[in-house]
């Protein structure tokens, strides 16, 4: 089992509060989602959850002022691409089955 001290941080982690909040915001300013920053953390940092340290990734980013697209307004936006493309190419039907899927997925959430 994993050693966790008072505070909740284990003891393993070798990288500091500080560290991680400077590390979070160097991704998000590159154009990183919440999710896709907590996967390069786990695996290129080694730290399997950001709130292991004291917060989660996007609370964050909201104390710092950086706005990142929620998981719905990624799914709007690839839909009005696909139906773009689909006006030009109306026989592209593996974009007619993407843009349906991605349909799906938005009445999901």
């Amino acid at each position: 089992m994993v050693e966790e001290t008072k505070t909740g941080k284990s003891n393993w982690i070798k990288m500091k509060p500080a560290e991680l909040e400077t590390l979070v915001l160097e991704l998000a300013k590159q154009g990183n989602s919440c999710a896709k920053i907590g996967l390069i953390l786990r695996d290129q940092h080694g730290v399997p959850k950001a709130k292991l340290i004291g917060k989660r990734i996007a609370e964050i980013l909201k104390e710092n002022k950086i706005v990142v697209k929620t998981e719905k307004e990624l799914l709007n936006e690839k839909i009005a691409v696909l139906n773009a493309h689909m006006t030009k190419h109306k026989h592209d039907y593996c974009a007619a089955k993407s843009h349906t899927k991605k349909l799906w997925a938005l009445q999901k959430l």
